[in-house]
């Protein structure tokens, strides 16, 4: 055998392809520990790379780069809600909690590190960009509600509920995970019909979706 057969030919990766992999490892890190635990070297080591690689495509040092590695988990939270809007309201709204959740689970630490703040490396940009998923998911819910001008009372409520689901992940990640994720997403959207209801009594607007929640589920 060859040389040249017993080793697999060695392909240079493109600038946007080795710019994925470095926040891939990234990720993969924050996931589990908080970003103030994780250091460019233990970036570096689980991309295998060096050091100097990483400040080449981040020379803005580590806070440039958790804020990328946020930008990329935002997006994949945003793409949560991005449910079809046909069928039924609920069973969409399952699906939709269904990837959240599958998120928090596979992000754990990381995900407690994004939401609760408090870490050294919190910036008025990251807060940005986690207010950012925030809004995305209540404007996408609004979507599936079929509202397109929601009067404030209703806006209020679906943002308090997007806070609730933010709250109670973060509880079930302290609480082992229990009960299991199917459960926690029934009783998530059971509380979203039940906060939605309570607003009926004071909106027409949100008692009008109530209504057809009613006929159409």
């Amino acid at each position: 055998m060859s040389p040249s057969a017993a080793t697999p030919a060695y392909r240079r990766l493109s600038v946007e392809e080795r710019r994925s992999q470095l926040l891939d490892a990234a990720l993969t890190l924050f996931a589990h520990r908080a970003p103030e635990e994780v250091s460019l070297d233990d970036v570096a080591e689980a991309a295998g790379v060096s050091r100097p690689l990483v400040y080449r495509y981040f020379p803005g040092g580590k806070q440039q780069l958790y804020e990328a590695a946020l930008h990329s988990a935002a997006d994949e939270l945003r793409h949560c809600f991005d449910e079809p809007q046909q069928g039924p309201l609920l069973p969409r709204l399952h699906r939709a909690l269904d990837r959240y959740l599958a998120f928090v689970d596979q992000h754990d630490a990381g995900f407690s590190a994004l939401l609760q703040g408090g870490s050294v490396v919190e910036t008025s940009r990251t807060t940005a960009i986690v207010d950012g998923v925030r809004r995305a998911a209540a404007d996408h819910i609004l979507r599936h509600l079929g509202v397109r001008e929601p009067g404030p009372r209703l806006r209020m409520t679906v943002r308090m509920w997007i806070t609730a689901v933010e709250a109670a992940s973060l509880i079930w990640l302290d609480e082992d995970k229990q009960p299991p994720a199917g459960e926690l997403r029934d009783w998530l959207v059971e509380q979203f019909v039940a906060v939605l209801t309570v607003t009926a009594a004071r909106d027409p607007q949100t008692a009008e979706i109530i209504a057809a929640l009613a006929r159409n589920g």
